[in-house]
């Protein structure tokens, strides 16, 4: 009887976490398959891969980065749609459920190309599942929460900020993530602490609220840190 009762809690428990794995679909369409950059994505990157890091960098923002191993802490998602489009305005553009990856940006990259392109998937990735303070969170942080989750997966790019750069704790990208960054030394886990605070609302008090100083004095001290 009790082997047979942990036989059933073993499948209970494996079932409960491939239903949370499995809960979130992932589309990858090539609207951009005949220029050079779709091209090249099609026969250097592809769809096969494109989902498998998908559903990768999606566990890995809720378990390591945001730390919510409770489905009810999770943005309820039921499916992310990647396009590949020919587009100039960014490498990576989110807009709810979807992300844009221009075909322009896989054109010129160098180097590895895929190592590039999930670097620029976890920053794409983190935007689909953060929290935002119901769109009262400065654009500047929700940025730079994107790219500190590019610093926990250790995918910065060349010439992403190094530690201490940047005249604004609030400049956005890697200058924030790296401020943010100091922030989770000073508190473990400060970025998922941070995260779930703003699910309905922001407020820049926060950030006393979980280490005891003002952001701007947080700043002053990273600042000094680095010999800013």
């Amino acid at each position: 009887m009790a082997l047979h009762s942990f036989f059933l809690c073993s499948l209970l428990t494996i079932s409960l976490s491939f239903h949370r794995i499995a809960a979130v679909e992932y589309y990858v369409i090539n609207d951009a398959a005949t220029t050079p950059g779709g091209i090249r994505f099609n026969n250097k990157i592809g769809i096969p891969f494109t989902k498998e890091i998908m559903r990768t960098i999606n566990n890995f923002i809720w378990s390591a980065v945001f730390q919510q191993n409770d489905p009810s802490d999770q943005k309820q998602v039921d499916s992310v749609h990647t396009y590949i489009v020919e587009f100039y305005e960014a490498s990576g553009l989110e807009w709810g459920n979807n992300i844009n990856i221009s075909s322009i940006f896989i054109e010129g990259l160098e180097g590895d190309l895929k190592w590039h392109f999930k670097g620029l998937m976890y920053h794409e990735m983190t935007h689909v599942f953060q929290w935002d303070g119901e769109g009262t969170t400065p654009s500047g942080l929700i940025e730079g929460i994107a790219d500190y989750t590019i610093i926990a997966a250790n995918y910065p790019a060349l010439g992403f900020a190094d530690p201490g750069d940047g005249d604004r704790w609030d400049a956005g990208y890697a200058v924030t993530a790296r401020f943010l960054e100091y922030c989770d030394g000073i508190v473990p886990g400060f970025v998922a602490k941070l995260n779930k605070m703003m699910r309905f609302t922001y407020d820049v008090k926060y950030f006393a609220d979980l280490t005891g100083k003002p952001v701007d004095q947080l700043w002053r001290e990273y600042k000094a840190k680095y010999g800013g």
